[in-house]
């Protein structure tokens, strides 16, 4: 292996170790480290061919949905959060969506909202259902698995209706940060048009395969909600984030205008908002002062640059749409290299800023090790890393 893999290989080594995947302890799950962490293990095995990295996604996928897609042991409630009984429930694990994975239970019905707490605080967040969709469609793919695909549409099609927010007339306005365990109510109303775009290029991305997912109805809403927005942000998961719908649009093989006219202004913005963090001076500051993982998204966007101009070469409508952000950005992609380099430094690793968010940094820099951001969503190769037949 690489000396990239090696490294990459002992960081998920560690981590299922650390969080019980697999083991006879108690696991902890936490569901968006655990999307990145199911896309590390699929690229581990395409790139070495070893059978313990498909344990590793398959237990993963196993434990996600058992752990998160049922109520925590200390709520009163019990079993699937669907309301399925044990069997059907296990059968239909992503029905009733996924829990967070966060520390503290859900706040209750009458208690006060208390912005800091929150943060600790159990629920669903649809960015990251949104990540774990995204992971167990290239599971389904790689793995052989179908029913993974079945899954995330499943899970797609029972958290959108749910977090969709109306104006009193019944119009979308927009997709709720946070709502509670059960999906009845919301835990943050505020909406974010990063959520309906990442949902949009989401439903986008199930249907890939030429499959209908029949999200036809909730595609449309989405793409709505996406409209006329600048897509500016300063903070660097935020840009990370951008620039892996971007790609995950310019890789769909029935991409449209439209996605192709969205593309260029996510990296509109992702061109302002990059230079505003470049500016802020933040990556001249210690490891104390920065977070890792935001960090390392911003990385892992980065180095799916490479993916947004290999579909720009081979598309004369997508390199005139995109052409002359893509080349601006292209320029900007040593930050990306910076960042790995930076974060995979164990002098660095050993800010409480690291330590306290152990897993979720270790997982997000093992995917830009790795790049398997872009690496899981390429068509045609086998495990081992050769050509598929």
């Amino acid at each position: 292996m690489r000396d990239e893999t090696e490294r990459a290989a002992a960081l998920m080594v560690d981590f299922a170790e650390r969080t019980g995947l697999g083991g006879e302890g108690e696991p902890r799950r936490y569901l968006w480290t655990d999307a990145f962490a199911l896309m590390n293990a699929l690229d581990l095995h395409l790139e070495t061919g070893e059978d313990r990295w498909r344990e590793m996604a398959s237990d993963l996928i196993a434990e996600v949905h058992g752990v998160l897609g049922r109520h925590r042991p200390d709520d009163p409630r019990s079993g699937w959060l669907s309301g399925l009984d044990a069997a059907e429930g296990a059968r239909h694990p992503t029905r009733g969506g996924l829990r967070i994975g966060k520390p503290l239970p859900e706040r209750g019905p009458g208690e006060p909202h208390d912005e800091r707490l929150e943060w600790d605080r159990e629920g669903q967040y649809w960015h990251y259902l949104t990540k774990w969709m995204d992971a167990l469609s290239r599971a389904g793919a790689r793995l052989d698995e179908p029913r993974r695909q079945a899954e995330a549409v499943e899970l797609a099609r029972a958290a959108f209706p749910r977090f969709l927010r109306r104006s009193a007339s019944g119009e979308p306005i927009g997709l709720a940060w946070k709502m509670d365990v059960a999906l009845t109510r919301p835990q943050v109303a505020g909406v974010s048009p990063h959520d309906a775009l990442d949902g949009y290029v989401t439903f986008r991305w199930l249907g890939r395969t030429g499959a209908d997912a029949g999200l036809a109805e909730e595609t449309a809403i989405l793409h709505r909600l996406c409209a006329d927005r600048n897509w500016a942000t300063a903070d660097p998961l935020g840009l990370g984030g951008l620039l892996m719908d971007a790609m995950r649009l310019a890789a769909l093989p029935g991409r449209s205008g439209d996605d192709e006219r969205l593309i260029s202004d996510i990296l509109a913005g992702v061109e302002a908002g990059l230079a505003h963090f470049l500016r802020s001076g933040g990556l001249e500051a210690p490891a104390s002062r920065r977070l890792g993982f935001r960090e390392l998204g911003l990385a892992i966007g980065l180095r799916a640059l490479g993916a947004i101009s290999e579909a720009a070469e081979t598309s004369g409508s997508l390199a005139r749409a995109a052409g002359p952000r893509l080349e601006a950005l292209r320029d900007r992609a040593g930050v990306g290299d910076r960042l790995v380099a930076f974060w995979a430094d164990p002098r660095a690793r050993r800010a409480a800023s690291w330590t306290g968010h152990r897993d979720i940094n270790e997982v997000m820099l093992a995917t830009a090790l790795l790049d398997a951001f872009v690496d899981t969503a390429r068509p045609g190769t086998t495990p081992g890393g050769a050509p598929a037949p």
